[in-house]
């Protein structure tokens, strides 16, 4: 399925038709392709195993350290091939990953890992204090755990340490995946708020791969879903989120109201996306 690209927004990345293969053997992604609009939010959505993280680990480079490689289609980002790079080099160029699970390094405090997010900038000390201001604005609740060690705090706290670790690098684009896993629903709204901030007042682009569709939805402009390895849908959110069909494989909702487990196990047999 070719990817549609939101009108009139020039392309910020763009992923070309890639398969990704792990040990030589697993075929994992099958001919993925997307499209992220600069200055948008889009939507990598599907079940867990769908090949979400895979994409995302693809585009920043760092599947070689899981034994993966991307072995057809290319990678694009700001127009130029980037699928060779590592991943230091992407994060030069504007790209950053916050990965999933948010890997905080538990003994440093949450200042000193945001700190660590602005390695491989050559910056003066009043730079420097001026991005971890930034990220204070948007993260107050960092700024009152500054001193704290990360691994004493809260999931919340860990998530937001991550992403603005993250910020510190100055990147133009953000790949955050799963952000919402394990948290509380107060706390995801929160988180995607602030990812909505950072689009409209800093202008990141984000790639936001998620398995809360619902969430997800309301704050991206557009929207992939994967299953088993192909981008099986896609379209602007808001029509995403009227989709019968992603109301009632991904919601649980139909037309009819909710379906019960046996009626989703009965949809999930008839395959009827990839038939």
């Amino acid at each position: 399925m070719s990817a549609v690209p939101i009108a009139s927004s020039p392309t910020c990345l763009s992923v070309n038709n890639i398969e990704v293969i792990y040990d030589h053997v697993i075929l994992v992604l099958k001919g993925v392709s997307l499209q992220v609009p600069k200055g948008r939010i889009v939507a990598l959505l599907g079940a867990n195993g769908a090949g979400k993280s895979t994409t995302m680990k693809s585009i920043s480079t760092l599947l070689r350290g899981e034994r993966g490689e991307v072995t057809k289609g290319s990678i694009e980002f700001m127009g130029e091939r980037v699928d060779q790079l590592t991943p230091n080099e992407l994060v030069k160029r504007g790209l950053s990953q916050v990965m999933e699970g948010r890997h905080c390094f538990a003994h440093l405090t949450i200042e000193e890992n945001l700190l660590t997010g602005a390695y491989t900038r050559r910056i003066s000390r009043k730079e420097l204090n001026d991005q971890l201001e930034m990220v204070y604005t948007y993260f107050p609740r960092l700024k009152q755990r500054r001193g704290s060690q990360a691994g004493y705090t809260s999931g919340g706290e860990q998530q937001m340490c991550a992403i603005g670790r993250s910020l510190m690098a100055r990147p133009s684009m953000i790949l955050l995946d799963e952000p919402s896993m394990g948290l509380a629903p107060q706390i995801v709204e929160e988180i995607f708020e602030i990812v909505r901030d950072l689009n409209g007042k800093e202008g990141v682009s984000f790639l936001v791969a998620e398995q809360n569709t619902n969430v997800a939805l309301r704050y991206a402009d557009f929207g992939y879903i994967l299953e088993n390895g192909r981008v099986v849908m896609e379209g602007r959110a808001q029509d995403l989120a009227a989709n019968e069909d992603v109301k009632e494989f991904y919601l649980g909702v139909s037309g009819a109201g909710r379906k019960s487990f046996r009626d989703m196990k009965f949809y999930r047999r008839r395959k009827r996306w990839l038939a």
